[in-house]
């Protein structure tokens, strides 16, 4: 559980942070590319996912305040010079919005946009950071499935993590 809104967006800023590391390194063919099969979110091009993002996290936010389950407007993500402006407004939209609210709101019942049951509101903040992620990650698999570079998460491959196993079992031996 998020205990207060520092704590958040001590988390908040490091996803925000991967997900402009990860639609940055996207190259310029990326900008308009959209599956050639599927359909709804399945379909959407690059372009409409970041955009979807940027405005997911206002969605929560207002859900979080109490606001009702309202999107913003989708921001201008046509043409890939637009993808990390339009993450980076929404990004601080958010700490304008819930920079100095209470703590007490964490702990306060919102209710669900489509059933009467209800979420605390550091479960509708723990949402939109992994509604963030799981975009990010589509787009990260849009990436590997073109070739395009897909950065890692932390700075450490698979690869050369698995480098480093033999030295680890070495050292931690008899540990467990």
């Amino acid at each position: 559980m998020i205990r207060s809104i520092e704590a958040f967006f001590s988390y908040f800023d490091a996803v925000h942070r991967r997900a402009r590391r990860d639609i940055a390194a996207l190259p310029p063919e990326a900008d308009g590319w959209a599956p050639s099969t599927g359909a709804g979110e399945g379909a959407w091009s690059i372009n409409t996912l970041v955009g979807h993002m940027a405005v997911a996290r206002l969605y929560f936010a207002s859900a979080y305040l109490g606001r009702g389950w309202i999107s913003p407007p989708m921001p201008d993500v046509s043409r890939r010079d637009g993808w990390l402006p339009a993450l980076d407004e929404s990004a601080r939209a958010l700490h304008a919005l819930l920079d100095g609210t209470p703590g007490a709101w964490l702990g306060r019942k919102v209710t669900m946009i489509d059933t009467d049951g209800q979420l605390s509101g550091w479960r509708i903040l723990m949402m939109m950071m992994e509604h963030d992620i799981h975009h990010r990650s589509q787009v990260d698999t849009y990436a590997g499935i073109n070739g395009w570079a897909v950065p890692d998460i932390y700075g450490r491959s698979a690869e050369s993590v698995g480098l480093l196993q033999a030295e680890q079992r070495a050292r931690h031996a008899g540990g467990a």
